[in-house]
């Protein structure tokens, strides 16, 4: 797949007003815009590099460089080569079926798909503030020929915050569909402290339902939580809780390792916190958190099941981490996709994320455009309809 990758840069296709370069790492080193990409987010540069290092070998990472008509890299997008299963999240009876077919066709309804975004969360548009427009038309325009000499059928940018809609109309306008991804969630936290918080924002049932759950955790032996930067020295015993929570999702997505774990804290230690929960001296759960600005963000989180359900370790763990972040000046607490009923009680909003999908074949697009809004994954949750802001999934 490297060879493939390489061809890309014979006969460049210019977008008007500029053209897109593939870039490998070691050229990307020698980028000067790199070192400022993404720096307003969480999940910086060195996130991209992170995940290329540890996790998911069989993908392929590239990165976009993105020029104006002068030739100056005004952007630097990365992406990454899939096989991308196109019914991933789809309802069980349905998956049924798939399993049956698949038996006989083991690639049906599975892609060859360049995905321009991030392997293990959301996906953000590099350039200046003024030059957003620009870099997006020129992805917009380039992408298509690009993803053919990429032996890619299926182009995705992979779950955008709704933020970047107007900016990214462009794809719509080069026959790119909307639909959305399971979305990340958000909770204001700015309260005086979490009894406030539960005062002020939860309903009396939800109140009532807590304390019950706190006072369960209260007659077992006492937990201890300790928050770290770097969880490394603690990643054989962390990394087995993460793993069950993995395993207990209907829904997967990328599968981390104990690298990405232990690099995460050694490479960023000003956005990341490791919460670490003990009980008689072992370690029963861990939450991975990124912080930046007034915001810090649940990433992944890792449960000792022998114990979890009966401790209600869920909730106690989301109290904790909440009262630091008040206690430490964060006003707003995000979470990844999933897991949405305790998120809906807990007063979360849904904080949207889209994926922008095409075909290189306009044939093949056309009823692409159709399916897709029947094969994306919120359509088949319960629970988020329930949200009050479930329209902006659409809007």
């Amino acid at each position: 797949m490297d060879d493939v990758v390489s061809t890309v840069r014979q006969g460049e296709r210019a977008a008007p007003g500029g053209r897109l370069e593939v870039m490998s790492r070691d050229e990307l080193a020698a980028c000067a815009r790199w070192a400022s990409t993404f720096a307003d987010e969480r999940k910086d540069h060195r996130y991209y590099e992170l995940v290329e290092d540890t996790i998911q070998p069989e993908f392929v990472f590239r990165y976009f460089a993105v020029k104006d008509e002068s030739g100056t890299v005004r952007a630097v997008q990365p992406f990454f080569i899939i096989d991308q299963d196109l019914l991933v999240g789809m309802s069980p009876r349905i998956g049924a079926v798939t399993a049956f077919i698949r038996r006989l066709w083991p690639r049906f309804m599975t892609m060859r798909t360049l995905m321009v975004g991030c392997a293990a969360g959301e996906g953000h548009l590099d350039g200046e503030h003024g030059a957003l427009g620009m870099c997006a038309q020129i992805l917009a325009q380039g992408l298509v020929p690009q993803a053919r000499k990429l032996k890619s059928r299926l182009i995705v940018m992979k779950e955008f915050p709704a933020r970047y809609r107007s900016v990214l109309q462009c794809f719509v306008a080069q026959g790119y569909t909307r639909v959305p991804s399971m979305p990340m969630t958000s909770l204001n936290i700015d309260y005086a402290d979490f009894d406030d918080y539960m005062k002020r924002a939860l309903t009396s049932a939800t109140r009532k339902k807590l304390r019950k759950n706190f006072a369960a955790s209260t007659r077992a032996e006492p937990l201890e939580m300790s928050v770290v930067h770097d969880a490394s020295d603690v990643i054989d015993e962390i990394y087995p809780l993460y793993l069950q929570v993995y395993h207990r999702s209907t829904l997967h997505f990328e599968k981390l390792t104990k690298a990405y774990f232990c690099e995460l804290g050694r490479l960023m230690p000003d956005k990341t916190r490791f919460f670490l929960w003990r009980q008689g001296g072992k370690i029963v759960a861990f939450g991975l958190c990124m912080v930046q600005h007034q915001d810090i963000c649940g990433e992944y989180v890792g449960f000792d099941y022998a114990v979890a359900l009966d401790l209600h370790l869920y909730h106690y763990v989301t109290r904790d981490i909440v009262s630091w972040a008040i206690a430490n000046g964060y006003k707003s607490f995000r979470s990844s996709a999933l897991n949405y009923d305790p998120k809906l009680h807990l007063r979360h909003v849904l904080d949207p994320i889209d994926l922008y999908v095409r075909h290189t074949s306009p044939v093949i697009n056309f009823g692409l455009k159709r399916a897709l809004p029947w094969l994306e994954p919120t359509r088949y949750d319960k629970t988020l309809p329930k949200f009050p802001n479930y329209k902006d999934l659409w809007a």
